[in-house]
């Protein structure tokens, strides 16, 4: 509301607190959010509306009036046989318009699709802007080394009901996202899946809930927080069927065995000091299934050595001791199995450092400067200092690519307490290694990549990056 005039304005209330007979609905008062459980119906929910996700394909949804489960009107999503996937959220349009969920306990809808497909993913809580805290799914998981597929939502050419069950509707007091969907090209064909009938329920035939946190290792640095993304589910019973809902960690509530070394957040646990800490969780009082492990440890306590050698013998990537070659990125976004390592820029005693979390050998650090490929035919060796808390084992490979940007060679060097240099953990290791020692590299003359990864030191500092003679 914008008030153009402050003294009438002012003028108004006066009037109203004399005349005891304004109404008590002020639009000054809070807003209380709704309980309507309709998200769409022949026609979208009150105040509800569409929103494609930025990287789909955004003219995959239609209205469709030949195609209904019943009533007028569908939605019809169109997902191309390659390319672009069909996904995005219905969610609340304006402030303050934000439902209260906590009286229902699933969300109904029915679907059917051209041909037989396993939908990706289906949910609610996702209101799209990026912030969503409590997104929760039926998602469909293939099988993976010790588990078995996840079975979501199978759409067949018939119209079928299905519910995703609600882990806490405690905690939905004002959702702004209310339904999301999202499906991606399947081998073969291109096809067709409808939705309708979307809304929120409250079921008496779901049972059994049974939250469970996957049971692994985190290593964490103290200072810094450590996400539970993708590690979070609940297993209900439906009319005797097991119903599977991976969702938000901020559904479950935490607890910490050992509270100086690890606290937990909204959405994660925060490492306060080295050591090692037990997180379990439980959501409505029943104890989740699963225990996460926090390694944590302390940062460096001194910086990386000052480098000595003249600047012009050196051509540096990063160093605080030289000029530095301009570097695109230092994590670049490859599609990995493990993800993106991240990359944080921190001062260790002052010094400026760079710090990896996540590297694995399904996640290596893919450090690029193609648009400035550096020319070491003139330099004799590598250096590159390394500190991690943990670990055995570092490799470091060097990448040329042709004038025209294309692949020409590649060599990658293991490091480790018997290789020369050698490389341990707990201390800053300099990596002093002869370029001859790249023996793949049929040239030095384009090298437009540097990549890190280490199977055993998830987290590392780097210091001190050159080329030099």
């Amino acid at each position: 509301m914008t008030f153009r005039n402050p003294v009438r304005f002012i003028l108004l209330i006066a009037a109203c607190v004399l005349a005891a007979g304004c109404s008590h609905k002020s639009s000054l008062e809070p807003w209380i959010p709704s309980t309507d459980p309709v998200v769409f119906k022949d026609t979208f929910g009150d105040h509800l509306t569409w929103q494609a996700f930025g990287d789909s394909k955004l003219d995959a949804l239609s209205l469709d009036t030949v195609e209904k489960y019943e009533g007028t009107t569908s939605l019809k999503f169109v997902v191309p046989a390659s390319g672009s996937y069909a996904g995005g959220a219905i969610t609340v349009v304006g402030i303050n318009r934000q439902r209260n969920l906590s009286g229902y306990n699933a969300i109904s809808f029915w679907a059917r699709a051209s041909r037989a497909v396993q939908l990706d993913v289906a949910g609610f809580g996702n209101d799209n802007t990026g912030t969503s805290r409590y997104t929760a799914q039926r998602e469909w998981i293939p099988a993976s080394a010790g588990n078995a597929a996840i079975t979501g939502i199978a759409l067949t050419t018939d119209w079928t009901q299905f519910w995703i069950p609600i882990p806490n509707a405690a905690r939905l007091t004002a959702e702004g996202g209310m339904f999301f969907v999202s499906e991606g090209p399947k081998p073969g064909s291109a096809f067709s899946f409808w939705i309708d009938d979307i809304e929120f329920v409250r079921l008496g035939t779901i049972s059994n809930k049974v939250p469970a946190l996957t049971t692994t290792t985190l290593n964490g640095i103290a200072g810094t927080a450590l996400g539970l993304d993708k590690l979070t589910k609940t297993v209900f019973t439906m009319t005797g069927l097991p119903v599977t809902v991976t969702h938000s960690p901020a559904y479950f509530d935490y607890i910490t065995s050992d509270a100086t070394v690890a606290v937990p957040v909204p959405g994660g646990v925060q490492v306060v000091a080295g050591g090692t800490a037990s997180i379990t969780a439980k959501m409505l009082g029943i104890a989740a299934t699963g225990t996460v492990t926090v390694n944590a440890t302390l940062p460096p306590p001194t910086a990386a050595p000052t480098p000595t050698l003249p600047g012009s013998s050196v051509i540096s990537m990063f160093s605080d001791a030289y000029p530095n070659w301009p570097v695109e990125t230092w994590s670049a976004n490859w599609a990995q199995k493990g993800g993106v390592p991240r990359v944080d820029d921190i001062s260790v005693a002052g010094n400026p450092t760079k710090r990896y979390m996540n590297l694995n050998n399904q996640t290596w650090a893919g450090i690029v400067f193609a648009a400035h490929p550096i020319d070491a035919t003139a330099m004799t060796a590598f250096h590159m200092d390394v500190w991690a808390p943990v670990g055995a084992t570092f490799l470091v490979k060097l990448v040329e690519f042709t004038a025209s940007g294309t692949l020409s060679s590649q060599s990658q060097l293991t490091f480790n307490a018997a290789s020369t240099p050698p490389f341990t953990s707990g201390a800053w290791m300099p990596l002093e290694i002869p370029l001859a020692n790249f023996a793949e590299l049929t040239s030095r003359s384009h090298l437009s990549q540097l990549v890190i990864l280490s199977p055993d030191a998830s987290i590392v500092y780097v210091d001190n990056v050159y080329f030099h003679k």
